[in-house]
């Protein structure tokens, strides 16, 4: 087989899923890429986030140098309600935090834990950015990426001439293809699907969140070792709160769910700033652990939370590609939205370094989407319905708390089994039988 030919992508997002990319293709150097951020800075929204392993996986497969950066940032649980050995293979531990209709379970009861292998992992997402941006050659930081660059528009060119990307500040680039990794509001999602399909859009998922970071050393003198310094879930009608470490164990991580009951969102802006009284008329009823930790909260804004319907594609031919949030951005109920965009990144940046030239590019395209589309798309699903089991709303089970307690624990085997290297290979192997199958 001749030496591949060069061919130029353009990553359009700087956040996990365009880093994560990005890193992976440094090990194939006939693609050459370019990053266009439309903030100033890299930079990520948000405190903590979970990575399962999974991710982890996917992560120490796309650099060697990810496994140490990683291990400096990452916060399991700090205080076991068992033993050592425990405390390193719980991931959540779950109860009431209200007290039931029944009228005999109460706030604070345990209803399971979650358990994996390697327990609970989290990051700050400012920190794991960075982590990922010193992976990036300094020569390819001052060189390779765009600050400043919103796209608005991507022009796929006829014939082989590739993509036009149009930004925001008048300017122009052209590749051979773009990937696109800008996000649940994605312009480029809109290209592939349309921008007058619905599925083009993300959708309001009935539900918001108010997020909060806490100094660890406030929450433990408020609520204890265990209950501040490990993951927990507080369950309750309509709502549940989730609290975790973070930062080595300097800061507890908040976010308090509620349902919104006309399952609507008219405001344009998906954050908006509320009042503490606000706040505290949503957990009105809750349990005295839920009402100390959003009393330690200082900030009360709440969150939209929202998803997108599933698309009917993830490509346009082989000049655009969606990855991560742009392909299927989820709610945040089960903790794996940044690890499959990890996965994602890991996956293409496989499949690209397979390819001869600039036309193989639709090969790798319609094989990622192969690969990657159910998974994806299920998690997506599976969000939405975990959000119905924490708040007492899924349809046979209710506030069934043994049904809850019977069914979490094995919610999540489907997301950490996967074998991601053996995916990979799969991948590998459909591409080359596409092009064998062209080629004849």
């Amino acid at each position: 087989m001749s030496e591949p030919q060069p061919v130029n992508i353009a990553i359009a997002g700087g956040g996990i899923a365009g880093l994560c990319l990005a890193i992976g293709l440094l090990n194939h150097p006939h693609i050459n890429l370019h990053i266009y951020e439309a903030a100033p800075r890299f930079a990520e929204i948000g405190a903590g986030v979970a990575i399962g392993i999974n991710a982890q996986s996917a992560l120490f497969q796309l650099d060697p140098r990810i496994r140490d950066a990683y291990n400096k940032i990452r916060t399991s649980n700090v205080n076991s309600t068992v033993d050592e050995e425990q405390k390193k293979a719980t991931y959540f531990r779950i109860q009431l935090g209200m007290d039931h209709k029944d009228g005999i379970k109460k706030a604070g009861d345990p209803i399971c834990e979650i358990m994996c292998q390697g327990g609970f992992s989290s990051v700050h997402r400012a920190r794991f950015l960075d982590e990922l941006v010193a992976l990036l050659p300094e020569e390819m930081r001052r060189k390779d990426v765009s600050f400043g660059h919103k796209i608005v528009g991507v022009d796929d060119g006829e014939g082989g001439k590739g993509v036009i990307l149009k930004f925001a500040n008048g300017k122009t680039a052209t590749a051979d293809a773009v990937i696109g990794c800008d996000g649940i509001k994605s312009e480029i999602r809109k290209t592939v699907l349309g921008k007058d399909w619905p599925e083009a859009n993300a959708v309001f998922t009935s539900k918001y969140a108010y997020r909060g970071l806490i100094p660890m050393s406030k929450a433990v003198a408020v609520l204890g070792d265990k209950l501040a310094q490990n993951s927990n879930h507080h369950l309750g009608y309509d709502g549940h709160i989730l609290t975790f470490p973070i930062e080595k164990g300097e800061l507890m991580n908040v976010v308090a769910f509620r349902s919104k009951p006309d399952g609507e969102w008219k405001d344009e802006e998906w954050v908006k700033p509320m009042k503490r009284e606000d706040m505290e008329r949503d957990f009105a009823g809750w349990g005295k652990n839920v009402h100390a930790i959003l009393g330690m909260m200082e900030k009360c804004d709440m969150w939209a939370l929202f998803d997108h319907p599933p698309a009917k594609t993830y490509h346009k031919g082989g000049k655009i590609c969606l990855v991560g949030d742009s392909a299927h951005a989820s709610t945040p109920h089960h903790g794996s939205g940044a690890g499959m965009a990890i996965e994602d990144g890991y996956i293409m940046a496989g499949l690209l370094g397979e390819i001869q030239d600039a036309p193989e590019l639709e090969l790798a395209f319609e094989t990622y989407e192969m690969i990657r589309k159910e998974r994806t798309l299920k998690l997506v699903w599976e969000s939405r319905e975990q959000a119905a089991i924490y708040d007492f709303q899924a349809d046979g089970v209710g506030d069934n708390v043994q049904k809850i307690s019977e069914i979490l624990p094995y919610r999540w085997d489907w997301i950490w089994d996967e074998d991601v290297e053996e995916e990979l290979k799969e991948a590998k192997a459909l591409l080359n039988r596409k092009r064998t199958s062209t080629h004849l």
